[in-house]
C-alpha cells in the first residue's frame, strides 16, 4: 500500500510541475470584457478626435499581423532593458520578412513563423533573440497600434516617461 501510495505521489507531482512549465510560457490571453477594457485603457491621450476613434490598441492575442491589410501599425519597442523605447511606422503590406527598424545592433523585424503566424522578432546582429511580440512580457515591446484609416496618418512620438503621444500636444 505504502509503495503504491508513493507512486501515485510521485506520479502527481510530475504532472503538476510539468502543467506549469508549460503554462508558463502561455501569453496572457484576455476575454473580450477584458480587451475592451485594456483598449480604452491604452488609448491615446489627444483632443484631436479623429485620432482617438482610428488609433487603435492592439493585443498581441489579436494577431494584427496574418492578413495583409494595407493598414499603418506603430510599433513601441527596444533592443534591451537598458535601451530607451522606441516608436516605428510601418505599413502592413506584405507576408514577406522584412527589417523595419534598426537600433544599434538590433533589428526589428517582421518575420513569418513556423506556426503559420506572423510576428515582429528582435535581432541583435545576425542573431535572433527570442523576444517575438507573442512571447513578450513587455521587457521589449511596450505597445502596439493600428491606424484604422487609409490616409492622414498621425505623428505619434514617445515623451521622455515612456508614453506614447501624438507629436505637437
Amino acid at each position: 500500500m505504502k509503495k503504491i501510495l508513493s507512486l501515485l505521489g510521485t506520479i502527481t507531482l510530475i504532472g503538476t510541475s510539468t502543467t506549469s512549465l508549460v503554462a508558463c510560457n502561455t501569453p496572457q490571453e484576455y476575454t473580450p470584457e477584458e480587451l475592451e477594457k485594456l483598449k480604452k485603457e491604452n488609448q491615446i491621450n489627444t483632443t484631436n478626435e479623429t485620432i482617438k476613434n482610428n488609433l487603435e490598441w492592439i493585443a498581441s492575442q489579436e494577431k494584427p499581423f496574418n492578413n495583409v491589410d494595407n493598414k499603418w501599425y506603430y510599433v513601441v519597442w527596444r533592443g534591451n532593458k537598458n535601451n530607451d523605447w522606441r516608436i516605428i511606422k510601418f505599413l502592413n503590406y506584405t507576408d514577406n520578412e522584412k527589417k523595419i527598424d534598426n537600433y544599434a545592433k538590433y533589428s526589428l523585424i517582421f518575420k513569418p513563423s513556423r506556426f503559420r503566424y506572423y510576428t515582429l522578432l528582435i535581432k541583435y546582429g545576425i542573431i535572433n533573440t527570442n523576444n517575438t511580440l507573442y512571447a513578450d512580457d513587455g521587457s521589449y515591446f511596450k505597445s502596439v497600434y493600428r491606424w484604422n484609416l487609409t490616409d492622414n496618418v498621425p505623428a505619434l512620438i514617445i515623451d521622455d516617461k515612456g508614453n506614447v503621444k501624438v507629436n505637437g500636444e
